[in-house]
């Protein structure tokens, strides 16, 4: 299979520095094009959120580069990639957590990763940074690890309270300002023609999924100047609506 991707990044209204960090990375292999998406935001409120995506951000690219063909020669599947990307997530964790404790500061991120390889994506998530894909229609390929998403599955508050509550934004883990991280994952095979979208929190807040597929469908995006055209609009979208938080988003395409 063959990919198309766009990515982009704005600081938004009203932060001075953007904490989100996004990576694409591809590479033609003996089972065909892999393609390494990743999203990491830095979080809101916490000192140096910047330095702890950008460093999660690095740990990823460094294991495409140094590992992955490793992974292929052994076999792709569930388990390997899992392992390995839960091993990063651990990994990290670690790190951050100790240099926040060296310097006196506190600072996380969430990650949202997707590997496109052998026919099949396989997603890592951590926090509240998101997977879509557009097919017949839109579907969240993802769940927020945050205290609304937790208060929502134990029908103590409806989507309705939870899209305006003023805790939206707790989350119940992040890499790097939690003691124990318990990453969630997906696996799915590919189909041609899909589209999927990877975006922080700050992308989606105050656009409807409904917004996204009418735009972001295989009909729309035909080419990658479509599709990074597209990622500017909803940008721009969430500016002239008011969102406050950076804005992050990477698309891509499958044939």
């Amino acid at each position: 299979m063959k990919f198309m991707t766009a990515v982009h990044t704005d600081v938004g209204i009203k932060k001075k520095t953007n904490q989100d960090s996004a990576l694409i990375m591809q590479a033609e292999t003996e089972i065909g094009t892999v393609l390494m998406t990743v999203i990491c935001d830095g979080m809101g409120g916490l000192a140096k959120g910047e330095v702890a995506s950008a460093a999660l951000i690095q740990a990823f690219a460094d294991w495409f580069r140094n590992e992955l063909p490793v992974t292929i020669y052994n076999g792709v599947d569930h388990q390997s990639v899992f392992n390995s990307f839960g091993n990063i997530a651990f990994d990290m964790n670690a790190k951050i957590g100790s240099y926040g404790m060296r310097c006196g500061v506190s600072l996380g991120t969430t990650v949202v990763a997707m590997l496109f390889a052998a026919g099949r994506y396989y997603i890592m998530n951590i926090g509240d940074s998101r997977a879509y894909k557009m097919s017949d229609t839109i579907y969240q390929l993802t769940k927020d690890q945050t205290y609304i998403q937790r208060e929502i599955d134990l029908g103590r508050m409806t989507p309705e309270e939870a899209s305006v509550s003023d805790q939206r934004n707790v989350l119940l883990q992040c890499v790097g300002a939690s003691d124990v991280i318990s990453p969630d994952f997906y696996s799915e095979e590919l189909r041609s023609g899909d589209c999927y979208l990877l975006c922080c929190d700050g992308f989606r807040h105050v656009v409807a999924p409904h917004e996204f597929f009418e735009r972001m469908n295989s009909q729309m995006l035909t080419d990658e100047k479509s599709m990074k055209d597209t990622l500017i609009y909803f940008t721009e979208l969430n500016k002239n609506r008011r969102e406050t938080d950076n804005i992050t988003a990477i698309l891509v395409r499958v044939d």
